[in-house]
């Protein structure tokens, strides 16, 4: 790496060659880059000395936390044994083996098996072609619609966007393509108070939304129903406790594959190994990355249920399908040595019975801002949504996102990374978090929510 080069250079040279993603290129200036140089633990610092305090564990993934050498030694010792290797023509090696008996240890008792890529977006389009082929051998061929949920994301590939319910994604190349069908999502903030209905009648309604879908398309031409047990990226949308229970007593009822996307929830966001296990739901296919090497080098995959498994076994020939990197050794050394981490740290149950329940009365202490119309939180992912009127809940601001802007800058500022999504604030730190990071944390919030709501009352907007 390059030493002794100034930040502004760093900056400049960063914006003659380097494309970002869901970035508007037109509207990000040299000065307004951040250079990241370093972590360690829940702390990162910047090319201009800044230190900031990581709410969202990188992108929902550092989950042991920056800086831990136990994993970057376990990847150099693969490195020097075996530095890349395929797992195509019946092929595998030692790091694979063990991290599949791993992950198929700490997954729900009915699934086994494991199908590797290099992340969420392109373990979803496995899970697309995986629905259609299981189909295909079951004799039901007909059976290829999957449907989601508007505004859930599920990646950015073709497959993952178009599975995804984001319009501003859809736009962008055609999408989605044939096959998807969205229905309601459970944002009973966003969208269910407005209807006058309870939070549990509400999650009752958009559960039942899976029902009406079923009934419209026929049964006998849906492959699967894919979700989140969290929406992420949509804003943070923790369903009603009403909605899972439904959900699953309607795709008991049929004859239709669940797929349960934890790229973000898996690997213990939720105050267990899998949302599945905390929201007790039964998925013959899960989406897992991120957390599986809290980000330490890229690796996704699908855990495949004993269901599908079996007809891949018994009635399939070559699934044809697979990625240059499926199974790589170095990633597997990287997520093997993280698991490792947090089996022995006991991480998961410390964010159901420790830090998850210490961080979240924190965290649902923000509620009472005068800017916060409703503050959520499960495990350690969070949100607080942001409303120019606390008298009056269902009152938004005028242009949506704007707000959500400005609290997101200003917590920058305070040294803080929270995401804003519409116009609201969330929060998905490192698993390691202590109870005197979460204090210095919330502390951060709150001056960023004054410092928002000082804007926005100075400049009309509420």
């Amino acid at each position: 790496m390059r030493v002794n080069v100034s930040s502004h250079d760093l900056k400049v040279l960063d914006h003659k060659h380097h494309l970002h993603p869901f970035t508007d290129h037109g509207a990000l200036g040299v000065d307004e880059r951040r250079v990241i140089t370093r972590a360690d633990g829940v702390w990162l610092w910047d090319s201009d000395g800044n230190r900031l305090l990581d709410g969202m564990a990188g992108l929902w993934c550092v989950n042991v936390g920056h800086g831990r050498q136990e994993i970057g030694e376990a990847v150099r010792a693969q490195m020097s044994e075996l530095s890349y290797y395929n797992t195509f023509f019946k092929t595998t090696h030692p790091p694979v083996i063990e991290l599949s008996e791993m992950i198929a240890d700490l997954a729900p008792d009915h699934m086994n098996m494991v199908f590797y890529g290099g992340s969420g977006s392109d373990a979803n389009d496995t899970i697309f072609r995986l629905v259609r082929y299981y189909w295909d051998l079951m004799g039901k061929p007909e059976k290829k619609t999957i449907i989601a949920r508007k505004n859930a994301y599920h990646g950015s590939t073709v497959a993952g966007a178009s599975l995804g319910g984001m319009g501003g994604m859809h736009e962008q190349g055609d999408l989605p393509i044939s096959g998807i069908h969205h229905i309601a999502q459970p944002y009973w903030f966003g969208e269910g108070m407005q209807s006058g209905m309870s939070e549990d009648e509400f999650g009752i309604w958009a559960a039942r939304e899976l029902a009406r879908a079923i009934d419209e398309i026929g049964e006998d031409k849906i492959g699967a129903f894919i979700a989140e047990p969290i929406q992420g990226a949509g804003g943070v949308i923790i369903p009603p406790t009403t909605y899972w229970p439904e959900v699953s007593r309607i795709l008991e009822e049929r004859d239709i594959l669940f797929v349960s996307d934890e790229v973000i929830c898996g690997f213990g966001r939720t105050g267990e190994w899998f949302g599945a296990d905390t929201y007790g739901t039964k998925p013959d296919l899960m989406a897992i990355a991120k957390g599986m090497t809290s980000g330490y080098l890229p690796m996704g995959g699908v855990i495949v249920s004993d269901r599908v498994a079996d007809v891949l076994h018994e009635k399939g020939g070559e699934f044809y399908h697979g990625y240059t990197y499926s199974g790589h050794p170095a990633a597997c050394a990287a997520a093997i040595a993280n698991l490792t981490i947090m089996k022995r740290e006991k991480l998961v149950d410390s964010v159901r019975d420790q830090i998850g329940p210490y961080f979240r009365e924190r965290w649902l202490g923000l509620g009472d801002h005068p800017m916060v119309g409703e503050a959520r939180m499960k495990g350690l992912v969070g949100a607080l949504e942001l409303i120019p009127d606390k008298k009056d809940l269902m009152k938004r601001f005028g242009d949506v996102g704007k707000v959500g802007t400005i609290a997101r800058d200003h917590s920058f500022a305070n040294g803080l990374v929270m995401r804003a999504v519409r116009d609201s604030l969330i929060i998905s730190p490192p698993l390691t978090i202590t109870e005197e990071e979460t204090d210095e944390l919330i502390a951060r919030a709150h001056k960023t929510l004054d410092d928002a709501w000082s804007t926005v009352r100075k400049h009309g907007l509420a």
